[in-house]
């Protein structure tokens, strides 16, 4: 992934030093803006950035044996990572030398287990899980077309 963004970055940053630092700015929070729309809409899909789907979450055994995801009607079967993708949790920062998205704060860890399928306890003084890795952040071919149609049209608007 370094590669990539090694690549994108030679590649547009020539284009950008032509351009004033608040129009960089500008330029950098609008494809940071729409980058994390694009992060926010495959995280809901349940997709890694090579479109493949989410590990599912592993069945939880109650007392007695029962599986509790299987009781219907008592625990809910919703998206993994519902507010961990709302722009509350997953931030965005740009000025005129770069961009950054991604996760501040306590919710930073838990999205760094996830992301790289760390080990981590599953509640406080409870057992240990290595988590698989379902990829939070990450580039899709997509969101490089998207980048680049982005900082190519902020340019033809900026020479006008």
């Amino acid at each position: 992934m370094m590669d990539e963004l090694g690549a994108l970055e030679k590649w547009a940053g020539g284009l950008l030093e032509q351009l004033s630092p608040p129009a960089r700015r500008a330029a950098m929070l609008n494809v940071a803006r729409e980058l994390r729309r694009s992060q926010q809409a495959r995280v809901a899909s349940q997709r890694n950035p090579d479109a493949s789907a989410y590990e599912p979450r592993k069945a939880r055994a109650a007392k007695g044996g029962k599986n509790l995801r299987g009781k219907k009607g008592r625990i809910k079967r919703a998206a993994m990572f519902a507010k961990l993708r709302t722009a509350r949790f997953l931030k965005v920062e740009a000025d005129a030398s770069g961009l950054a998205i991604g996760f501040a704060g306590r919710v930073a860890r838990l999205a760094r287990v996830h992301q790289f399928g760390e080990m981590e306890r599953v509640a406080p003084g409870g057992p240990e899980y290595r988590y698989p890795a379902r990829v939070l952040l990450g580039f899709t071919g997509a969101d490089r077309e998207m980048i680049r149609d982005r900082l190519l049209r902020h340019l033809t608007l900026a020479s006008r």
